[in-house]
């Protein structure tokens, strides 16, 4: 058992969608609602609590997608000395296009030669999307699809996420919304999939893609969107999808995943801090970083 966990919150305010360069509303909620507290109760030590923020010059360059890539790439140089470090990096994410810079930190924080990094992503929308297949233009559906190198290489680039994940070291748990074109480019690139189903029952689909991982990858990121829970349970999400895991399921889950040594940051985006008043969506992304720890202290230190 792992006695003092060692953690870091690191909190990225930036959207990089609809000319938002910095709302920061998810991540200081997520923060000052008790999360420090609830660590320091779960046996942790929280080292450090990291604010990303763009530099006076970045701020005067021209472009959000540019801003989004500098902002991502602030993110991805304090993970990865965290994890040099052996603290356990925890997102606090605006939305999922923190993604690339969770990834980019995982995937810097060896020697000189970029680890492989597996993704687990839980979320009822799968992100797949390119600027050819999307049907609304969002950015924020494309973090995925960005990481495995299918579109916008420049700001993954930026990022510092180079070279772009495989798509075979990519899971994805819950998934249950796509766009057509999404669903296909999906099938094509042949990404694995956790149901819903596979989360309610006893299906050893979990340790059936974390073993798979820990095999072809150095070290795991596994992150989520608050929306993939079920809307009872996540009151306000933006894009609520009915018919996903309680917050107990995905929980009892995502300890699981961390039982595993090779999974080594962990992240929640899009928690819907406006419009969650009763705290009760709050109550369960706790949940979610609770299981988190708990999971990383079962190893044998």
């Amino acid at each position: 058992m792992v006695e003092n966990l060692r953690v870091a919150l690191d909190k990225f305010p930036y959207s990089g969608q609809y000319g938002l360069k910095e709302v920061g509303i998810q991540a200081d909620a997520l923060e000052q609602g008790g999360l420090p507290e609830l660590l320091k109760k779960n046996g942790c030590t929280v080292e450090e609590v990291f604010a990303t923020k763009l530099t006076a010059d970045e701020e005067k360059q021209y472009g959000e997608i540019n801003h989004l890539g500098l902002a991502n790439k602030h993110l991805a140089d304090a993970v990865s000395a965290q994890l040099k470090n052996g603290v356990l990096p925890l997102g606090l994410l605006q939305n999922c296009n923190g993604l690339m810079g969770m990834l980019a930190g995982v995937q810097h924080s060896g020697g000189w030669k970029p680890l492989k990094v597996g993704l687990v992503w839980i979320d009822a929308h799968g992100d797949f999307n390119t600027p050819e297949t999307t049907y609304s233009g969002m950015l924020g559906g494309m973090p995925v699809a960005i990481s495995c190198g299918l579109c916008y290489d420049r700001l993954r680039r930026t990022c510092g996420l180079d070279p772009a994940l495989p798509p075979k070291y990519v899971t994805m748990v819950a998934v249950r919304d796509t766009d057509p074109y999404e669903q296909d480019a999906i099938d094509r690139h042949d990404i694995a999939q956790i149901t819903v189903d596979d989360l309610k029952g006893d299906s050893p689909a979990v340790d059936m893609e974390m073993e798979r991982l820990s095999v072809l990858c150095d070290k795991i990121y596994i992150h989520v969107d608050a929306d993939v829970l079920d809307p009872s349970d996540i009151p306000g999400a933006g894009l609520p999808v009915a018919n996903g895991p309680t917050a107990k399921e995905l929980a009892d889950a995502i300890e699981v995943m961390f039982e595993y040594p090779k999974a080594a940051a962990f992240g929640v985006a899009s928690y819907p801090a406006a419009r969650d008043p009763d705290k009760k969506a709050l109550k369960s992304v706790y949940m979610l970083y609770e299981a988190t720890v708990k999971g990383a202290q079962s190893r044998v230190d």
